[in-house]
Formats: C-alpha cells, sequence, structure tokens
C-alpha cells in the first residue's frame, strides 16, 4: 500500500498550534513516548478497536522502541503517518496520531489518536486533527473509528 497519496503531495513535517506541536514521530520518541503510552495506559486499551491489547502491561522500552521504528519507516516509505505530540517546548509527549490507508470505497484514510491521560487535549487535539486533514492533505473523505464511527461498524466494513 506503498505511495497511497501522490508522490508530489509534501507530506507535512510539522503543525503546531499554541498548545501543542504535531510532528513525525521518530525513535529519538522513545523515552518521552514510553513514558507517556505506560502512565497513560489504562485510558489508552481500546484506541485501536475492541480487539487490541495495546499497550499491554508489561510492554518494555525495547518493544516501544521497535513500534516506534516500524512507524518511522512506515512514514519514510509514505505508507501510513504517525505523528507524536509533543508540548510545545518539546519536554513531554502529549499523544499521537496515526493517519493509515483504508480499502473502504466511500474514504481514503483512517485516523487514530490518542492523548496522554491528564493532558486535557484530547477534544482540542480531534479537531485539530480533522481540521488539518480536510485543509491540507489530498483526502476526498477521512473516518475515524471509534469517535465518528462505531468500532463494530468500522469493522463490519473494512
Amino acid at each position: 500500500m506503498g505511495n497511497w497519496v501522490n508522490s508530489d503531495f509534501k507530506v507535512p513535517e510539522v503543525l503546531e498550534t499554541e498548545a501543542f506541536r504535531i510532528r513525525m514521530l521518530t525513535v529519538n520518541d522513545l523515552v518521552k513516548d514510553y513514558e507517556a503510552v505506560m502512565t497513560s495506559r489504562a485510558d489508552l486499551t481500546g484506541v485501536f478497536g475492541p480487539g487490541s491489547d495495546w499497550p499491554i502491561d508489561d510492554l518494555t522500552l525495547e518493544q516501544d522502541l521497535i513500534d516506534l521504528g516500524w512507524h518511522q519507516k512506515e512514514f519514510q516509505n509514505r505508507s501510513s503517518f504517525t505523528y507524536t505530540v509533543m508540548a510545545l517546548d518539546e519536554s513531554r509527549c502529549l499523544g499521537c496520531v496515526y493517519i493509515y490507508p483504508t480499502t473502504r470505497l466511500d474514504s481514503d484514510a483512517s485516523v487514530i489518536l490518542w492523548a496522554r491521560s491528564g493532558s486535557h487535549i484530547e477534544e482540542s487535539l480531534f479537531e485539530t486533527i480533522k481540521s488539518w486533514l480536510a485543509g491540507t492533505w489530498p483526502f476526498r473523505s477521512v473516518v475515524y473509528p471509534g469517535r465518528e464511527i462505531s468500532w463494530q461498524d468500522w469493522l463490519e466494513t473494512e
């Protein structure tokens, strides 16, 4: 599914708001990402759907490194795009945004996102992402499983 966005589309590297910065997730974000995931574990259960066990209780730093490396490589290959959400001073990871291709005929991207527990940015992050994708990215239609479509409906049609 590589190059599901046109090769002439310049994939945005960063989006900054007055509350947070959204930029490509890399292995260099490991320590901050791991800390955000592990301290938010209870709130993240099911973020990738009802069958997902991520993040597992005993997720190791090494396992998170592998995940981050995978996401970074997919970004480089343009097969999916994972962004970290950072505090403006880069001191803390506040969440992540995952933009995936979809095989559904009525949409060309699906998006999953999460915000760190206690950050109070989830709604503004969601609205920011919706606006950014609609205004900057070349997608006709974006689906937000677990948010604007139930996981059950999404899984039945995917």
